[in-house]
């Protein structure tokens, strides 16, 4: 869907791009290139979807749709892509009807998916040998951050790909930031995983231990908001867990993909995670109780 909050668009002169993957992620972000003036092309496994997104947007500069990665790589300037996974993201780029295989010579791929950093430096490197370019990309602020075009993006790779990609992109995102090498954006996005994990879990104690002890936790939220204890998830998510709603887009699935690569990614480089190790377990019982579409916010339940 277009963003709730229609955003005034930076003056960036318009490119010709593509989009792979129209996700609950990918469409949105897809959206506001095309609503930023950029004549985009998407390409979606499912094609009813991109279909459906080219109507939508059958008011922007000449939305297309193409049924391989290579036909909607043709041509473009800059390619963006948000898929589910390392495999999902290898399907896409690499082969015959890959997108690689239809980029021009110095095209940008910007992947946004949250993926490993060993596959985005394989990427790159195929990249390169190709002559074209790569940037890891993960976000950061969920489907409402794609809604509204506010997504905070961790990129790795070389700096002239990137500064070429940053004012396109800036389209859904209010941050757009190198963080080094190929695989660094990768690796960020794993430490923001990290912290959100420990976040969320010390919130949902912190609210069941409030019920339990007959306080107004609404109230108590409002209070303790206000200090030291104050974080996103708290002011976004500590009212909706004490409603019980958990319908608010990250799902519990995508999170222990996500919690999975951190893990192997720790014992690649040694780092001890017993927490999030821990709380990646609290989210596979959160699964056995038929969770896995209910949002992060939902490890409360395995305490009521």
């Amino acid at each position: 869907m277009p963003s709730t909050n229609p955003r005034n668009y930076d003056a960036t002169p318009s490119r010709k791009v593509a989009f792979l993957g129209l996700g609950v992620m990918g469409y949105p972000m897809a959206g506001h290139l095309a609503l930023a003036g950029h004549e985009v092309t998407v390409y979606n496994r499912t094609a009813t979807k991109s279909v459906a997104w080219c109507a939508e947007y059958a008011s922007t500069a000449a939305p297309k749709h193409a049924t391989t990665p290579r036909e909607a790589a043709a041509g473009a300037d800059i390619v963006f892509c948000c898929v589910g996974n390392d495999d999902d993201l290898r399907s896409v780029t690499l082969g015959a009807d890959g997108a690689f295989a239809g980029m021009k010579h110095g095209a940008i791929f910007v992947d946004h998916t949250t993926a490993s950093a060993e596959v985005a430096r394989e990427l790159y490197a195929a990249a390169l040998a190709l002559g074209l370019q790569f940037v890891d990309a993960p976000v950061s602020g969920g489907q409402a951050g794609a809604q509204n075009g506010m997504l905070t993006v961790m990129c790795g790779g070389d700096a002239d790909a990137f500064a070429a990609a940053q004012p396109v992109a800036m389209a859904f995102s209010r941050a757009f930031t190198l963080l080094g090498a190929s695989g660094s954006g990768q690796l960020a996005k794993m430490v923001n995983q990290i912290c959100i994990a420990g976040l969320v879990q010390g919130l949902s104690e912190a609210v069941a231990f409030g019920q339990n002890a007959g306080l107004d936790m609404k109230q108590v939220l409002d209070v303790i908001g206000k200090g030291a204890a104050q974080s996103w998830q708290m002011d976004n998510r500590g009212k909706t867990m004490v409603d019980g709603k958990f319908d608010f887009g990250f799902a519990v699935d995508w999170m222990r993909k996500d919690l999975g690569l951190v893990l192997d990614e720790a014992r690649r480089n040694g780092s001890r995670v017993p927490v999030t190790a821990l709380v990646d377990q609290f989210y596979a019982d959160v699964q056995k109780m038929g969770g896995n579409r209910w949002d992060t916010s939902s490890l409360i339940k395995r305490l009521g």
